[in-house]
């Protein structure tokens, strides 16, 4: 089985990572980093690379897509060579799977028009214009379609996904050999959980960005 994670400027690292962290340890799977070009690809914070080891036309019909999202989202969602290869891997694809606004690159190939999806919480209305019903859930499943909330939501999506595959033995073998076991210090992990200030700052902030890229 292969899985092709999409790499792209300034994608957030983790998004990739932590699913590639989760699902490389499915017997029988290879891994490999595409990108437009092979090479290192910096994330968002530029100071951490990525290598692609394969382009995008070397791996056409990959078994399971992974496309990872982050603030470079917007730009690689308006890439026809990209959008051309979402089209032409889904089309054989088992699984095509997002993290976070990864979830936007799918849209905007036209992959989950008429499918419930999720993003990023700040991205979720996003989604609307692509014909998506948008959903603040956690990991989404619609069909083959795998898509995931924020950045660590990809580990969560990983281990679902283990399991539809590999069964629930394998998923919890991979569970706890990574000892993925969340046990964070504060719950304000969702806009329903934070501090009310906190979201009201981040949501201004996003609202500004989006006005300056119409």
């Amino acid at each position: 089985m292969q899985i092709a994670v999409l790499l792209y400027d300034r994608l957030t690292a983790l998004d990739a990572v932590g699913p590639y962290e989760m699902l490389a340890r499915l017997p029988g799977a290879e891994t490999v980093f595409v990108s437009r070009e092979s090479g290192p690809v910096r994330n968002d914070q530029g100071d951490l690379a990525l290598v692609a080891d394969r382009t995008l036309a070397d791996v056409p019909h990959p078994d399971i897509v992974l496309v990872p999202g982050g603030p470079g989202s917007r730009e690689a969602m308006h890439d026809p060579e990209i959008l051309a290869w979402l089209r032409t891997a889904d089309a054989t694809s088992t699984w095509t799977t997002s993290v976070c606004t990864g979830s936007l690159m799918l849209a905007a190939a036209g992959l989950l028009a008429g499918r419930r999806a999720t993003s990023h919480w700040l991205a979720l209305d996003e989604l609307t214009p692509f014909g998506v019903e948008p959903t603040g859930e956690r990991v989404v499943f619609d069909g083959k379609y795998v898509t995931a909330a924020g950045v660590s939501s990809g580990i969560d999506m990983a281990l679902h996904l283990l399991g539809r595959i590999a069964g629930d033995a394998t998923a919890q073998t991979i569970q706890l050999l990574t000892e993925y076991d969340p046990q964070p210090p504060y719950d304000a992990g969702s806009p329903e959980k934070a501090p009310a200030e906190i979201v009201a700052h981040w949501r201004a902030k996003a609202e500004r960005v989006l006005a300056r890229q119409d």
